[in-house]
């Protein structure tokens, strides 16, 4: 392959999953891949263990924190945090993951 021919590739790629991602908001992208372990409720294991780890601190539901940054986001989205595990762009694009980061950042909207 060239490398003309693989940075075309690489394009077509990018363009693909943010088309793909272009009507999905960060809302449906929480409720597909986060929700099942972080939504409100005690029976989400990701919200129990955050709730037990921050012993009231901070909220244990991603969608009540207001401390959650971009890096923080994409750091336990894409390497995976204790007994999470990490998503491949495959499974959630760059695009999905920003639409996520802008949800978690005002889950209001």
């Amino acid at each position: 392959m060239t490398r003309r021919t693989a940075a075309s590739v690489i394009l077509l790629r990018t363009l693909v999953n943010y088309a793909r991602a272009a009507g999905i908001g960060g809302h449906q992208v929480f409720d597909k891949w986060c929700a099942p372990c972080h939504a409100p409720g005690p029976n989400h294991p990701g919200t129990t263990a955050l709730t037990a780890l921050y012993k009231g601190t901070r909220p244990g539901a991603l969608q009540e924190r207001t401390d959650l940054n971009s890096s923080a986001i994409t750091l336990a989205v894409r390497q995976g945090v204790y007994s999470m595990p990490f998503f491949r762009k495959t499974e959630i694009s760059d695009a999905e993951l920003d639409a996520l980061i802008r949800y978690l950042a005002n889950p209001a909207k």
